[in-house]
């Protein structure tokens, strides 16, 4: 199995997966990180304190993580998936699975990612591509606290076996036919999230927290279903539940962006999508 993005997200699948006892490769973006990732066994910039097991292999080479691997996993910024992944295809089997961890929109283009990867990867690649979604804080997964997500995909048989791959005693994972709108629920979110850390930044209460929340999940499903996405999406784990994780947990990057905004400062923090 290849992991292609040693950000918090990436690092903790990679770390799961080797756990269950896959031969895992996990590709890293940076040299830095590759670097002290390799020799502390620990990914410090992300995953502090979370030693990585011994049998997870670590590479800079997009051909080493992704050459000859059954199943690969995105988990690299939505801003680097068409760089990185472009690079990737030439290596891929032609029957890989691929399962997309990454969450949010294509800037210029305003594409999702699963158009983006199918416009690399080809129009068959729908037949073997699932969407990873759901309130998953990557630390609380690293340390093995209770999570579930939802995995959606094309074929209920590439939906199953990613379901198989990844369930732990602690993390659950559901499955879903609805692609858009678990890729939507994981997008949106982000911007109602940064609203709410605005409104705690302002002092303005749990209450004006709570309507803005619930509000924002109203604006969240409409545009979902106009995505062609089922509204029942957007009121389980990749909507409802990753809105409340992100705009209310102290572990969100979005919900302290936005607290920044409110308390007058300029932030260069990555905001949406997955951290290389």
């Amino acid at each position: 199995m290849g992991v292609i993005g040693a950000g918090g997200w990436g690092t903790a699948l990679a770390k799961l997966l080797c756990e269950k006892g896959n031969e895992v490769t996990l590709w890293c973006h940076g040299e830095k990180s590759y670097q002290e990732i390799q020799a502390k066994r620990e990914n410090c910039s992300y995953l502090p304190g979370i030693p990585l097991p011994r049998s997870l292999n670590l590479t800079r080479s997009l051909k080493e993580a992704v050459a000859g691997k059954e199943l690969l996993f995105c988990a690299v910024p939505s801003h680097g998936v068409r760089e990185v992944m472009s690079g990737a295809v030439a290596h891929a089997k032609p029957q890989a699975t691929l399962v997309c961890g990454t969450k949010g929109i294509e800037e210029g283009s305003l594409m999702p990612m699963g158009e983006v990867l199918s416009e690399i990867f080809g129009g068959s690649v729908k037949e073997r591509l699932a969407f990873l979604s759901g309130p998953t804080f990557a630390l609380e997964v690293a340390q093995g606290l209770p999570s579930a997500v939802t995995v959606a995909a094309f074929a209920d048989s590439v939906a199953l076996e990613i379901q198989d791959v990844l369930s732990t005693q602690n993390l659950r994972v559901y499955t879903s036919r609805d692609i858009a709108g678990v890729q939507m629920g994981g997008v949106v979110k982000n911007v109602i999230a940064i609203a709410a850390g605005i409104c705690d930044g302002l002092a303005l209460g749990y209450n004006a927290r709570a309507a803005l929340m619930t509000r924002g999940l109203a604006e969240m499903t409409r545009l979902a279903v106009k995505m062609g996405g089922d509204p029942l999406t957007l009121s389980g784990l990749p909507g409802l539940g990753d809105l409340i994780l992100t705009s209310t947990g102290e572990l969100s990057r979005n919900r302290k962006v936005g607290m920044e905004i409110a308390q007058g400062k300029s932030s260069t923090r990555s905001c949406v999508g997955c951290e290389w």
